[in-house]
């Protein structure tokens, strides 16, 4: 059923005309004086029609596809090069605490046992090791070059 005019509009209707308004701003449809009073208005009314005529005058906007809500996420990503540093220093940290508590597993076992026992906690540091060191190098070198 189509809306219409004189029917109430919802809190999540002035919502969306309030989101639709900011993008307006944003693209440089509306100054920002414009803005204020328009979202004033719309914070006022109280049918569809009320809504429909504070962006009467403006083109339709579709604010389930706007590229702007997914720009911000990324650039704080880009923003962060201390975030992936972080987490590389807590992967090494991981390793070494799983290192040295597969080799004390090792070592009580060699000694209870009487006997040599292979050291086998170099299978479990071993490859991972090698991947966080080539990891590391990795991140270190584009650091160096310019990137994050």
């Amino acid at each position: 059923m189509a809306a219409m005019p004189e029917m109430r509009a919802s809190d999540g209707d002035r919502d969306r005309v309030a989101a639709a308004l900011r993008e307006h701003v944003a693209e440089g449809r509306l100054t920002i004086d414009e803005f204020n009073e328009r979202l004033e208005a719309v914070y006022q009314s109280r049918t569809y029609g009320e809504l429909a005529r504070l962006t009467s005058d403006l083109p339709e906007i579709d604010l389930h596809r706007m590229p702007a809500a997914t720009e911000p996420a990324q650039r704080a990503q880009v923003a962060q090069p201390g975030k992936a540093q972080g987490s590389l220093r807590s992967a090494w940290t991981a390793w070494a605490g799983a290192s040295a508590i597969s080799w004390m597993i090792w070592l009580i076992a060699t000694v209870a046992s009487g006997h040599f026992i292979p050291p086998w906690p170099m299978w479990v540091m071993g490859p991972w090791g090698v991947i966080l060191l080539l990891k590391t190098i990795s991140d270190a070198g584009g650091r160096s070059r310019g990137g994050a």
